[in-house]
Order: structure tokens, then C-alpha cells, then sequence
């Protein structure tokens, strides 16, 4: 039986609340809507590491930042590359299997033009590189707004010469051009809504006189002074939203609304040439974003938080248009799965596919969901040591499943259903939620006398894979490799003083211990005291051991 092929559609930095489907009346996001009626919205939707890169290396091995180490822009090399070679990575296992694999857009791996399994690929370099050769006739991105900045400019190209179409031109040249007697893995990553906030004129002028959403301040948050500073701290070192004036916010928000849009457009551009091609009928086609934007929420910008903002992001997946298929059966009660008005659920789906049609599920998912989804489209099992789940299996996603985050280091998160305990470690700050109560986390309840039981509980969730990134922790694993490697190396000088010293924070520890260090030389060192085992392998290892083994390895090395 042919094997279906596979769509992955994603932008960058787009917010969970964004989408005209799910509610938000002031966006217009037809295409969307359109993937909301045929397939399923995934409405609970969070991204484990809120940035770009981690979220990338999510999608691509299935494994959370937390577990793969992989926890900032600038960390994911030597961790993809080990990755590849094992033929881990999603598109290396699709291509393995018989897939022509083919990313278009923005990638941000590291180095730039690292393919890690994908066998073709284009860029967003290579859009610059274009343009740089049509000068004068465009020029792209000379309005002087930079990639972190929340200012609104508008493009200096038309439309037809912006990214966003260019990325949708390469989408469909593949799609035009791919060798049909393969089925096909086609990542078309967007760049947009991330900044700057540059869409096209006639995007921006779609906005014009439409009522936006306000920026959501929370008794937490009343004013910039009075929010606990370490959620601000990557708002005022990238950013001026914090100063910016409630018009001057909304014009930001406008801005980031109308470049959604003129995606969402170039989306209808790519369905076109799929239905022209005969492409619906056995295509899966799936929506999410890397992560999300905070736009002024609690005075914040940018990701990297775990609040609502940045962390929950859209989710959407339509099955293949088969005609002719049996109906799915009626949905499980009290699942935590709803039926969407408008289009009757099932809509000539196979039983065997899971996804009923037209539906919302709010069991809580994250990106790390992705890798064994995918896997389970193109009829493979999903290797060992994933925590991710098949969303294909709907009536097996469990809604008091636990999700735990780590954005840096520094911003940590746990959930349990809806009650939700977010931990700055810059400032010690720690904030709860209800968001059956309390959607947009506008009420603190780390204080309230009724939710005492929920914040310890919670806490404790938070403090079991944390404590690893504790000092008391990276002692320990010292002390241990320090015995192992004078059994080893005698004449080696290691004693007590060479430890941080008593109370030391995370950060001064991870500057004593060198950040430049390469992430490689740490992977061999490691699989060389792991008894030649590849700890790559080894799943134990990525989610217990490595992150205070790496910090020892990271010590010794520098001595």
C-alpha cells in the first residue's frame, strides 16, 4: 500500500490565540479556519523550550529541551550532528525509508546549511542571496528594524518579492517538481510573525480600523516595577516593549497580526497547488509554531517564558481527503475532546487514522509530540526513549498528563491539567495558576491559602528534574568523576578547593566552567566514561544523567 505523504507547515514566534477558528474575531486567518474544519485543533499545545532552536531540535528528534540538553539558540550542534549520524533525526529516518525529504524556509540549525537527514533544502540565505542580485528592483529588509526588536515598520518589498511569498513559492515548486513515484516529507517553515513586525502595505491597511486585543496585566503584574523582575529580564536586555505606550503597543500588535495574515494568505497559494496536483487525497498536512510571542502581556516580549504568550502554540493536523472511507466512530466522553460547530465530525475518515474531523482537543500536547505523530503518518514506530505522544491516537492522549519545561536554564515550568507553577531562577520568583479559572494568567495563586496542597505538590514536580541544575547536585557529580578519574589519572591535581565555591549560583558555575567549551569534546569524554555505551542511545542517560554529568565533564575538561 503506498505510503501517505506528509506537510509540515510552521511559523515562528506565533502565539496560540491567533487563529480566527479558535476564537479570535479580530484575525483573519482563512486558511487555517479551513484546516480547522477538516482535521483537528489541538488547543493545549506547549512548547517545552520556547525558542527557536530548542523547539527545531524538538521537532526534529523528539526529544525536549531538558532531555537532550538542548536549552538556548546556541547549544544543538554537536547534539544534532551525533543525531544524524545514528540516523535518529526525523527526516533522516523518513529519508531511510523511502521518503524524499525536503525542508524550504527557515531551519536556524547550526551550522546554517547542516541538511541532518534532509536531502534538499532551501533557505532563507538563499533568499537574500536572490535579491542581492535584483538590486535595485528590491531590496529586502532595509527599513532598519532588527530581528528582536517590536517596533511595527512596514516591508520594502511588495508582496510578491517578500519572504513569506518566496517561501511559498519554493513550497509549491516542490510540490510541482517532486519525483511522484516517492512519497514526500515537506517542511515549509515560515519566518514570519517573528520580528520585525514588516508586513506588506496591503496587510497592514487589512487592520485598519479593526479592534484588536489588549495586552493582558494581571494582579502580578499592575505595573513594570511591581512584576517580578526576573520574568522582565529578557524583555529589557533584547526589547523596548516594557516602555512602549498602550498605542504604540497596539500598533506592534497590528503589525504582528497583519504578518500572520499575509502568511495564512500564502497558505491558501500552497492548498491551491495541492488540490491542482491531487495532492489532498493522501497528504497530511500539520500547523504549529516553534513558539510563541508575548506582545506586551504582564509588560513582557519575546519567548523564552512559560506563560501563556510564549509557550502555548497553535496546533493543527488534517488527515488525508480520501473519499469513500468508513466513518470514525463518535467521540470518547469526557475525553477532553469537543466537537467544533459548523461541519458534522467524522467526515469519511478511517477508523485506523484516529482523528476524527472538525473537532478540539484539549489534553495538554507539546512539539515533542511531533517526531512520533509523523512517524506513526509514515507507518514506523517511533524509536525508544521518547516521551513524546502518537496524536493519531486520539482516545489515548491522557488529560492529566504532567508537562514540565526548561527555557536557558533559568525559566522552568510544570503542569498538572490546568494548574500551572511557572519559576524564574533570576530573582527566585514562582507564580501559580488556574487556567480553568484563569486563562490568561491574570491571577497569582503561590499565596492562596486554598491552593496550598496544588502549590506544593507542584513544586515538588518542578524541584525532580530540576535538582540536577542544582549546585548540590553538580557537587555530587564531581565528587563522583573526581574518584573516577584519580583511579584513572594519579598524578592528576584534583581536590576539594577546585570546586565552585560554597553557594555559588547556576550562572557563576556555568562561567567557571567555560560556556565556549565545545558540546563535542563533552559527548566523547562522557561516551567514553559511559563504557563505550553511546549515551546518545541511551535514554536513560538524556533524561537523568547528562545535564549534572555534563556540568562535571564541562569542570574537568577545563582543568
Amino acid at each position: 500500500m503506498p505510503k501517505d505523504n506528509i506537510l509540515l507547515i510552521t511559523t515562528d514566534q506565533q502565539r496560540f490565540d491567533t487563529v480566527n477558528a479558535w476564537g479570535n474575531q479580530s484575525i483573519f486567518t482563512p486558511h487555517l479556519n479551513y484546516m480547522a474544519a477538516m482535521g483537528a485543533s489541538y488547543t493545549s499545545c506547549y512548547a517545552g523550550c520556547p525558542i527557536c532552536v530548542p523547539s527545531r531540535t524538538t521537532i526534529m528528534t523528539g526529544l525536549e529541551g531538558y532531555e537532550s540538553g538542548v536549552t538556548s539558540n546556541g547549544s544543538h550542534a554537536a547534539f544534532m550532528q551525533k543525531c544524524t549520524e545514528n540516523r535518529m533525526t526525523l527526516p533522516a529516518l523518513l529519508t531511510d525509508s523511502g521518503y524524499q525529504t525536503c525542508a524550504k524556509g527557515k531551519m536556524h540549525f547550526d551550522p546554517a546549511r547542516a541538511h541532518y537527514g534532509f536531502e534538499h533544502m532551501k533557505l532563507p540565505l538563499d533568499y537574500m542571496r536572490e535579491y542581492d542580485k535584483k538590486q535595485p528592483l528590491a531590496r529586502p529588509k532595509v527599513h532598519g528594524i532588527g530581528e528582536c526588536e517590536m517596533e511595527p515598520v512596514l516591508s520594502t518589498v511588495e508582496e510578491k518579492d517578500s519572504i513569506t511569498t518566496w517561501i511559498a513559492d519554493e513550497a509549491i515548486d516542490f510540490l510541482e517538481t517532486r519525483d511522484a513515484t516517492r512519497p514526500f516529507f515537506l517542511w515549509a517553515s515560515f519566518t514570519k510573525p517573528h520580528p520585525p513586525f514588516d508586513p506588506c502595505r496591503n496587510f497592514w491597511e487589512i487592520y485598519d480600523g479593526i479592534p484588536l486585543p489588549e495586552p493582558v496585566i494581571g494582579d502580578w503584574s499592575e505595573t513594570v516595577e511591581s512584576t517580578p523582575q526576573g520574568f522582565l529580564a529578557g524583555a529589557y536586555e533584547n526589547t523596548n516593549m516594557h516602555l512602549l505606550g498602550p498605542e504604540q503597543k497596539q500598533a506592534s500588535r497590528r503589525a504582528y497580526y497583519a504578518c500572520i495574515t499575509q502568511v495564512d494568505y500564502q497558505l491558501g497559494r500552497i492548498f491551491g497547488a495541492m488540490r491542482e496536483n491531487d495532492l489532498f487525497k493522501d497528504t497530511w498536512v500539520i500547523f504549529t509554531s516553534d513558539h510563541g510571542e508575548m506582545l506586551g502581556d504582564h509588560h513582557m516580549s519575546q519567548k523564552n517564558l512559560f506563560f501563556e504568550g510564549s509557550a502555548h502554540v497553535p496546533l493543527l493536523i488534517m488527515p488525508p481527503q480520501r473519499p469513500g472511507l468508513p466513518q470514525e466512530p463518535g467521540l470518547p466522553q469526557g475525553s477532553g475532546i469537543s466537537q467544533r460547530p459548523g461541519l458534522p465530525q467524522g467526515g469519511g475518515l478511517p477508523r485506523k487514522l484516529g482523528i476524527p474531523r472538525n473537532v478540539r482537543i484539549d489534553c495538554p500536547v507539546t512539539l515533542a509530540d511531533i517526531y512520533p505523530t509523523i512517524l506513526a503518518m509514515a507507518g514506523q514506530d517511533c524509536p525508544e526513549g521518547r516521551s513524546g505522544r502518537n496524536l493519531l491516537a486520539v482516545s489515548d492522549l491522557p488529560e492529566d498528563r504532567v508537562f514540565f519545561g526548561n527555557s536557558l536554564n533559568r525559566n522552568f515550568c510544570v503542569m498538572e491539567g490546568k494548574k500551572k507553577l511557572v519559576y524564574s531562577a533570576t530573582g527566585g520568583h514562582a507564580l501559580l495558576f488556574d487556567l480553568d479559572r484563569d486563562p490568561m494568567e491574570r491571577h497569582d495563586l503561590s499565596a492562596a491559602p486554598e491552593y496550598g496542597d496544588v502549590f506544593q505538590r507542584l513544586w515538588k514536580l518542578l524541584l525532580e528534574p530540576t535538582r540536577r541544575y542544582t549546585m548540590e547536585e553538580f557537587n555530587a557529580a564531581l565528587g563522583e568523576r573526581i574518584q573516577v578519574e584519580r583511579g584513572k589519572n594519579g598524578e592528576r591535581d584534583l581536590t576539594p578547593d577546585t570546586l565552585p565555591r560554597e553557594g555559588a549560583g547556576l550562572g557563576e558555575a556555568l562561567a567557571a566552567l567555560g560556556k565556549e567549551l565545545a558540546l563535542l569534546t563533552v559527548m566523547e569524554n562522557l561516551a567514553q566514561l559511559l563504557e563505550g555505551g553511546d549515551p546518545l542511545l541511551r535514554p536513560e542517560f538524556l533524561a537523568i544523567a547528562l545535564p549534572r554529568e555534563l556540568l562535571a565533564s564541562l569542570y574537568l575538561l577545563i582543568l
